[in-house]
């Protein structure tokens, strides 16, 4: 029997329903029970939520956020051979595991959530991990659906997501994302021995929280303007954006920067009013 339930432990589970990792699908299991009931407490209380758990695997996750005293949890899965072994899982749990076979990224839970707290909690397929984030960050509506996200990324990918200006090397497109909607941190580091199999890097466990009021301006204009301005990130502010603004002098000015400045170097504040400059610009042009 496991540490924090009476199931069997899950090298056990594994074995018994022949669940070897698959590459193609991003898999890397994580069978360290502390580990996985740490990632669940670093969440924050889940005795009132209802946890979204992508790529649960063989549950090995699922198992330590039940425990832990979620609500429920609606476990999204696109690999049927993971199926058995959850469905073992919820008949432990009554009522506490959904189980719903789906590609994360094509798939809405919402309307399975309901109205009350929400957390996301994830070992993330390292192959689709950015996409998904950048799905729960773009929603047009905000304070998000979700109160929390909790998620396992590559260190290097995890780097950029909590990345600003003061760390030009890691700052990207997705460092001004985050940190425009949300407030994220690196939690604490996954060692590759940690997983079956071990993966070649080093993980980590990012914590995200969205800000209650982000500086207002439209999504596609933040997104068309980080784009420019990061596709050319050595070149100065005046040069980079010239895909989008033939003459940037006026946006830049406008946005009250400088046009030698290089995208690594703008704050997140920056871009803001990059994006309203830009909008503006539009708006008369048209």
């Amino acid at each position: 029997m496991s540490q924090i339930d009476d199931l069997p432990p899950l090298r056990e589970v594994v074995r018994t329903h022949g669940l070897m990792a698959k590459k193609s699908l991003g898999q890397n299991f994580l069978f360290d029970l502390n580990l996985t009931s740490r990632i669940a407490r670093s969440a924050g209380p889940l005795e009132d939520a209802t946890v979204i758990e992508v790529g649960p695997g063989p549950g090995g996750l699922t198992r330590a956020i039940l425990a832990a005293g979620a609500k429920k949890v609606i476990a999204i899965e696109r690999d049927s051979r993971c199926l058995p072994a959850l469905a073992e899982i919820a008949e432990h749990y009554p009522g506490r595991l959904e189980v719903v076979e789906a590609d994360a990224l094509a798939f809405d839970p919402r309307p399975l959530v309901g109205d009350g707290l929400v957390r996301i909690i994830a070992n993330l397929p390292y192959n689709v991990g950015t996409a998904l984030l950048t799905g729960w960050l773009t929603g047009e509506a905000w304070p998000p659906w979700w109160a929390a996200l909790t998620l396992m990324f590559q260190r290097e990918v995890a780097e950029r997501i909590v990345a600003d200006e003061d760390d030009p090397k890691n700052y990207g497109r997705l460092g001004v994302l985050c940190g425009w909607r949300t407030e994220a941190r690196i939690l604490f580091d996954v060692p590759p021995s940690a997983f079956v199999p071990p993966p070649k890097i080093t993980s980590s466990i990012v914590h995200l929280t969205p800000r209650a009021n982000p500086l207002p301006c439209r999504i596609g204009a933040l997104e068309a303007v980080t784009r420019a301005a990061f596709g050319q990130r050595r070149k100065m502010l005046r040069q980079s954006l010239k895909s989008i603004a033939p003459d940037p002098a006026a946006m830049i000015a406008a946005a009250g920067l400088e046009e030698t400045i290089r995208a690594e170097n703008i704050p997140v504040e920056g871009y803001v009013a990059l994006a309203n400059a830009y909008d503006a610009l539009r708006h008369r042009q048209s």
